[in-house]
């Protein structure tokens, strides 16, 4: 009998713990401004668009969260792409640091309020186009690699129709829209690292695929944009 992989190690717990609990609230800790609404707000969204996102994965993929869960150990996920997202890592939890430090430090001028209801409205569509491509694809791994275990597939529904990366096009709205709703305009600077990195991935990603994915050729010819319709 083949045992069911573990879903809550020990490792998987404190990452859930260091960047799903811990960073979100970085702005809230390192600025002690425990009236600042707009930074309990960003925790909370992140906190929320965790775990409805992964209750939804669950019920359609159970075995698609014991994947993302084993993020640092697969042995055959590409070595370029791990120190990727180590450094995606990193670099998000600077810009969570440079948004408390400039509210700790100084007092930032307040962006208008439409541009922050605006911010607001795309940092909630970054959630919902990353939780809808998560549903959607029961290989949205943590990290790049073939599936071959898991009968991988090329998967054209749900936001897979209009770009190939939907889950990188979220996160992308998700970033550039955080330094508007919280005030930090220090945080624009690890953000665009970020978005640098996030095309980058995206880029690599493609590459692979292309070369180790059985049908993913095809389907790029039918969807021909990677991250963002009508431009790339």
């Amino acid at each position: 009998m083949t045992e069911k992989p573990k879903i809550m190690t020990l490792r998987a717990v404190l990452q859930v713990f260091v960047f799903i609990f811990l960073v979100p609230f970085l702005p809230l800790l390192v600025s002690a401004r425990w009236g600042w609404g707009e930074a309990w707000a960003y925790a909370l969204l992140n906190i929320l668009g965790f775990f409805v996102s992964r209750l939804l994965a669950a019920r359609r993929h159970p075995d698609l969260l014991a994947e993302r869960a084993r993020i640092i150990s697969q042995a055959d996920a590409k070595p370029g792409d791990k120190r990727l997202v180590l450094l995606m890592g990193i670099v998000n939890i600077v810009a969570m640091l440079a948004a408390g430090l400039e509210h700790r430090l100084e007092s930032p001028p307040s962006f208008p309020p439409g541009v922050k209801a605006a911010a607001l409205v795309i940092i909630l569509a970054g959630y919902a186009i990353s939780a809808y491509a998560l549903v959607e694809n029961r290989f949205f791994s943590g990290v790049v690699r073939i599936q071959k275990e898991r009968g991988h597939a090329v998967v054209t529904s749900g936001p897979y129709r209009w770009v190939r990366h939907p889950g990188y096009a979220g996160g992308l709205l998700l970033y550039l829209a955080t330094p508007f709703y919280l005030d930090a305009p220090w945080a624009f600077l690890p953000v665009g690292v970020m978005a640098i990195l996030l095309v980058v991935r995206t880029a690599l990603e493609d590459r692979t695929l292309h070369a180790e994915l059985e049908g993913y050729d095809d389907y790029a010819r039918r969807t021909r944009y990677r991250l963002i319709p009508g431009i790339w």
